[in-house]
């Protein structure tokens, strides 16, 4: 064998392994973005399923939400009563801040037309702080048409 061919063998295989590192690298990279997005759509598939609960339970207590009994800002607390509407409050608001990161909500009214909306905190997932779902439905004692 001929004196300038020895070793070529060994260059062959660093090569080759420096190409299997990187594509190793790629794959983690990967992963790590997948179970990022992944996160972020279970937390939107939580807000999505919350906003739709407490629009159920104003359906269910109908001439309450009409009377304004469901509205609560971001900022107020969950309410202490013992009417029906104060406990789907209360355990909206609590459900909120268990299964969501720094999670609230809130409920307006125009008419009978109620926004719901549920907040919570990503910036341990995207970097975006706030994220927000806004639901809006209407609201009647009887048939809306």
């Amino acid at each position: 064998m001929d004196r300038r061919m020895q070793g070529f063998g060994l260059i062959e295989v660093l090569v080759s392994m420096l190409v299997l590192g990187v594509g190793i690298l790629g794959m983690v990279g990967l992963q790590l973005n997948a179970m990022k997005y992944n996160q972020t759509a279970a937390f939107r598939s939580q807000a999505t399923f919350l906003a739709y609960d407490i629009a159920d339970r104003m359906r269910a207590n109908a001439p309450a939400a009409l009377s304004g009994a469901y509205s609560i800002n971001l900022s107020d607390s969950a309410p202490v009563g013992s009417s029906i509407a104060d406990t789907d409050l209360n355990e909206w608001k609590g459900a909120l801040a268990d299964h969501l990161p720094a999670g609230n909500g809130s409920i307006s009214r125009n008419g009978n037309i109620y926004s719901v909306t549920v907040q919570w905190d990503e910036s341990k997932t995207d970097g975006e702080e706030a994220q927000q779902f806004v639901f809006a439905t209407r609201l009647c004692e009887r048939d809306c048409s």
